[in-house]
């Protein structure tokens, strides 16, 4: 009672100074500028309080008499709606509450902050969260959910797509939209992640974007639509109908990528029919990656060279190069492996696993190298080399060059044996052939 009476005081010594005369509905302060002012100071008031229903009655002329005054009216409006519907579970709150957002859009929807399009996510958001278990409500909620991410593109909260792509999970299952619905939402959303987070530097939004992107995966995952034979049962018969629509084939082959699907039918079908109409790098890549899939290095290893020739961009050439480089290993020719390990980790910086492959290569070679067996031991120490390299460089493959690591030094020349061609520990020993590394000796005891 005291609060309010200091509000009405402050109210009135106002009026006395300030002559505001509001003509119509849609002045600032509406047909009655101190009746106005007052009821805003104390639903305000009551707001801080959490005293919500007490809010209600200021708060409500003032949405009703005054809707140009002040764009608290709609924020603080939002939390006495969500308030009074914690509160008494009664669905019209959330009627309401659509309606807070509906008329903060007519007054204040080109906000520069927070236009239109921010408070369309906000209202879908709501009207999911409030009514998921109400088909129909979940299908408005998801199409103001795609307007609001088609107006604010990048600039789209995590929350409005988490929620977007569950609602879309929910209506997929219920017969409401198409499963090619869901997985273009799932490609959309995760090439929007990938964007805001290469253009985010606050490392703690970074982390909301990541995991909102889990999130989406996650979801993706529980629709049903996300399994090699689903997606080829949604995609074949619409490649075989327009085999020369290149945004169907690039989607298809998109998808099945994310989706490891590379040794079906379906990706032999589209890649090669790509390859086809557009010879270039990526058609290139996608049947290297075929081939792989299905352990026909031969064929992969001639496609990949051909799309290292044609791409442009350094670090998808950087995979090129380690996916050769993997394929030459598997085939013994260790050199060349080497030799494409090396330019994929020059072409991406603190790549750890570039010099993995080229100590596996190393460690390959031992029984090759020299004519002794201490000759053969040797070698694992450059190969150890490489792999404290990727340690340290890439935390990535820490764990993996751990292992390898422990697994290779068991192999390092024992002192008796390195004694009798004066070797001693912390020697700087050359090892030459296509190797040709420097280290430095270290001996088991």
């Amino acid at each position: 009672m005291k609060t309010r009476l200091l509000i009405v005081t402050a109210v009135l010594l106002f009026s006395s100074l300030f002559t505001v005369k509001a003509q119509t509905l849609e002045s600032k302060y509406g047909l009655d500028s101190a009746q106005t002012v007052l009821n805003a100071s104390l639903y305000v008031e009551m707001v801080k309080q959490k005293n919500y229903e007490e809010a209600l009655p200021g708060w409500r002329y003032v949405f009703n008499n005054a809707p140009a005054f002040q764009k608290t009216t709609y924020i603080k409006g939002v939390s006495i709606m969500r308030g009074m519907l914690a509160k008494t579970r009664n669905p019209k709150y959330v009627d309401s509450l659509m309606m807070v957002y509906d008329k903060r859009i007519k007054y204040f929807g080109k906000d520069r902050k927070y236009p239109s399009g921010w408070i369309l996510g906000r209202k879908g958001g709501d009207l999911f969260k409030y009514k998921k278990k109400h088909i129909p409500s979940v299908k408005e909620a998801y199409s103001i959910l795609k307007k609001s991410i088609e107006m604010q593109g990048l600039k789209s909260e995590a929350t409005v797509i988490n929620y977007t792509m569950e609602a879309s999970g929910i209506l997929v299952k219920a017969g409401e939209i198409e499963a090619e619905e869901v997985i273009d939402n799932y490609l959309l959303f995760m090439d929007m992640a990938e964007k805001q987070k290469a253009a985010q530097t606050n490392e703690k939004k970074k982390e909301n974007i990541e995991n909102a992107r889990l999130n989406v995966e996650r979801i993706f995952f529980t629709a049903g639509v996300a399994d090699c034979e689903t997606l080829s049962n949604i995609f074949t018969p619409k490649f075989e109908a327009n085999k020369d629509d290149m945004v169907l084939i690039n989607k298809i082959l998109r998808m099945l990528n994310r989706q490891e699907c590379e040794d079906g039918a379906l990706y032999a079908m589209v890649a090669e029919r790509k390859y086809e109409l557009e010879p270039n790098a990526d058609a290139a890549h996608n049947l290297a990656k075929m081939f792989i899939k299905k352990k026909e290095f031969a064929k992969s290893k001639g496609y990949l060279e051909q799309a290292i020739k044609l791409e442009k961009d350094a670090d998808t050439q950087a995979d090129l190069h380690y996916k050769l480089a993997y394929i030459l290993l598997s085939q013994n020719q260790l050199s060349a492996s080497k030799s494409n390990a090396l330019q994929a980790a020059k072409l991406r910086s603190g790549w750890g696993q570039p010099y993995l492959l080229i100590g596996k290569a190393y460690a390959a070679y031992s029984k090759k190298y020299g004519t002794s067996a201490l000759d053969h031991q040797k070698v694992y120490w450059v190969a150890v080399d490489k792999f404290l390299k990727a340690k340290a460089i890439d935390p990535e493959c820490a764990e993996e060059a751990r292992g390898l690591i422990n697994t290779y030094s068991k192999y390092f020349p024992g002192t008796e044996e390195a004694f009798f061609e004066g070797i001693k520990n912390g020697d700087i020993v050359k090892i030459g052939d296509w190797i040709n590394e420097t280290t430095k000796a270290r001996l088991n005891e």
